[in-house]
């Protein structure tokens, strides 16, 4: 065979000089220029590829930065957004690294402090790469920044109330700086790292653009077949470990590495045995992706199967040339094959989720809703506010508890929540703002009733003061709430002042009334007398002695107010003795009602002889309902003997509550009597 014969063989069984690279949409007219050959019969693997990289579910259109970046509180100037548009350095593995990463649940961080918010940012640039937080800082310079221009707000109002100049005014504090410290070290480190992404980048970018220039020259090296094979060999290996590009360059060089390949390729089937080599040895290569491939079927994380499942496919593309034709349909049938499975369990996983998912948006639509009508539902009163509280809590924990939603509806059902949240706190806090406000105009108000107290509680005009002083602590009872760090003291200043005035007054009243200072000492001594009464074991000798105390004690007079308990300690003495006695139960209870009735009207007490007289009134009621009931509870034993257990039971139930009637009825008799006398 001639050697152009040969040579036109060997070109017809290159696969190589078949292929033809798939433009997508971001190839230029510079890079399909470069793009030379034959339809290939494996361009199902690319296309297939190219589908199983941008698969609606998987496609990446923003960075996670992107997606969900909340926007700054104070707008960026020109300078800051130059800066943002020079560290977005794009690498060409940003979309495989992409596919690695789940989406991550949004951080509550609305509910922390500024302090908590600053422990975030610290340990967030301790703990994860700069290039992964920028989505939590920004949310954390969001929340820290709303805080603080909340208290800078208050602060100024303070200020311009207290008669400042708005000129003068300036607030800022050490929790705010140590924020804007760490925000600057975040931003030093975020322009570094993309500073030098972008420089390595670049010089992978000369590295893989040396190594092309590198393969064009092999076809005209003046060296034999081996060693320019293993020069290619070499320039392979050296291009699959060259590093990231820019993202925009990597269709262009690749396309450009490919295209020089090739043109190798044709120069190497020149010699069949430099070929069929490196066939073997792809096919070699190509069995391993297979063999991989069809193990990660079984894998229960599907998730992790089809990310491994992409670099597979990278794998085939980029690292793994051409093998004979005689197995190039076999192999890469088996392969797609492979891939079909997987990406058909994760098809239906996907949809499985999404309708998990569908159900948790629903689930979380109604907790926004739901918090958005506590905030409408709630009366302003602390009470009030401190249930709304708790329960937005419980509707918050909710809300994170439920899981994802489609990622599509993620920002937006974000974005739905916190605004929800933020304008519950703001009500919230406008709330006890005004409340606030409230509580200084009431410590104004009981500053001047102090001042009234202290004004007055010298004075010797009991019978114009004496009025004045009640109105005031009635006054004071009903101004409400001043500031806790106010509340004690200026109460024991108030107290201090009244208790003043009046301990003057009964001391002076004491002194004037010392007929009741004698009564007062009289009843010491004979209720001491009570007290160590020996009983006769008599019943009526005891009984009239007890009576004839019990006169004694009536006859005496009363006592000073403030010296009033004495009749409670009798009272008692009295029950003791009582309870010696086996006389009537009732009889008793009569005689100690007396007692403490003439107590009563001796201190002239009406309020106690009114409440006394509703008591009476009332236990005569329930009296008479209970003996009602019971005797409709006899009209069921109609046709029961009347030595029934249970009807003997009524019987004695109904004559223990007319006996208790009875004695109610004398005391109501009785009590009525002294109102009225």
């Amino acid at each position: 065979m001639s050697d152009k014969k040969l040579q036109e063989e060997n070109l017809s069984n290159n696969p190589e000089s078949e292929q033809k690279v798939q433009v997508t949409p971001e190839t230029t007219e510079e890079q399909v220029a470069v793009v030379t050959g034959e339809e290939s019969e494996e361009t199902p693997e690319k296309t297939s590829t190219e589908n199983l990289e941008e698969t609606t579910e998987d496609k990446s259109e923003e960075t996670t930065e992107e997606k969900t970046k909340e926007p700054p509180v104070v707008s960026k100037t020109e300078e800051e957004k130059h800066e943002d548009e020079e560290e977005e350095i794009a690498s060409s593995d940003d979309h495989h690294k992409e596919e690695e990463h789940e989406e991550e649940e949004n951080k509550d961080y609305h509910s922390l402090s500024k302090k908590q918010l600053i422990v975030e940012l610290e340990s967030l640039l301790k703990s994860k790469p700069v290039q992964q937080i920028k989505q939590d800082v920004e949310e954390i310079r969001s929340e820290f920044n709303a805080k603080f221009n909340e208290e800078l707000e208050h602060q100024k109002e303070e200020f311009l109330a207290g008669g400042g100049n708005i000129i003068d005014f300036h607030y800022t504090t050490p929790v705010k700086k140590a924020f804007n410290s760490l925000f600057f070290d975040y931003k030093e480190k975020r322009n570094a790292y993309y500073k030098n992404l972008k420089k390595d980048l670049h010089a992978n970018l000369e590295i893989r653009q040396a190594l092309i220039d590198e393969l064009k020259g092999l076809l005209n090296a003046e060296e034999n077949i081996n060693t320019t094979y293993k020069h290619f060999k070499d320039i392979q290996e050296r291009w699959h470990t060259a590093g990231p590009i820019p993202r925009d360059k990597y269709n262009l060089i690749w396309n450009t590495y490919r295209h020089h390949v090739e043109n190798f390729y044709d120069f190497l089937h020149l010699n069949r045995e430099f070929r069929d080599l490196d066939f073997k040895h792809n096919l070699e290569q190509k069995i391993k992706l297979i063999t991989r491939a069809e193990e990660l079927q079984q894998e229960e994380n599907i998730s992790k199967a089809f990310r491994e499942l992409q670099m597979l496919h990278k794998m085939w593309k980029e690292d793994v040339g051409p093998v004979a034709k005689e197995y190039r349909d076999d192999v890469w049938e088996k392969f797609s094959a492979a891939t079909k499975i997987i990406h058909d369990r994760r098809f239906h996983y996907l949809k499985e989720m999404e309708s998990a998912f569908e159900d948790n948006l629903v689930a979380k639509q109604k907790i926004v809703s739901e918090i958005a009508e506590v905030r409408a539902n709630t009366k302003p009163s602390h009470q009030n506010w401190q249930k709304a509280i708790k329960k937005v809590q419980e509707l918050r924990d909710q809300y994170f508890e439920i899981g994802k939603v489609p990622r599509a509806d993620n920002k937006e059902i974000w974005n739905s929540f916190k605004e929800a949240t933020r304008a519950f706190n703001k009500e919230k806090n406008n709330f006890y703002k005004n409340q606030k406000k409230e509580q200084y105009t009431n410590l104004e108000k009981k500053r001047e009733l102090i001042k009234i107290a202290e004004e007055n509680k010298d004075s010797e005009d009991f019978e114009v003061v004496t009025p004045l002083m009640k109105k005031i602590q009635a006054d004071w009872k009903k101004i409400g709430h001043v500031p806790r760090k106010d509340s004690d003291k200026i109460w024991k200043e108030f107290k201090d002042a009244c208790n003043y005035y009046f301990d003057r007054l009964h001391s002076l009243k004491d002194e004037a009334n010392k007929e009741e200072n004698v009564h007062f000492e009289t009843k010491t001594k004979l209720l001491e007398e009570v007290k160590k009464l020996k009983l006769s074991g008599k019943k009526d000798d005891d009984l009239s002695l007890i009576k004839e105390k019990i006169n004694e004690w009536k006859k005496i007079g009363r006592v000073p107010f403030r010296k009033k308990s004495i009749e409670q300690q009798f009272n008692k003495a009295l029950d003791s003795l009582f309870s010696k006695l086996d006389m009537n139960k009732n009889e008793a209870e009569m005689i100690k009602f007396e007692n403490k009735l003439n107590t009563m009207v001796s201190q002239e007490d009406e309020r106690k002889l009114k409440n006394e007289h509703f008591f009476i009134s009332k236990k005569i009621d329930e009296a008479k309902n209970e003996i009602r009931q019971l005797e409709n509870n006899l009209g069921f034993f109609q046709h029961v003997d009347e030595s029934n257990p249970l009807v003997k039971e009524v019987h004695q139930n109904i004559a223990r509550h007319k006996e208790q009637l009875e004695v109610w009825k004398a005391k109501l008799k009785r009590i009525k009597k002294a109102r009225n006398s």
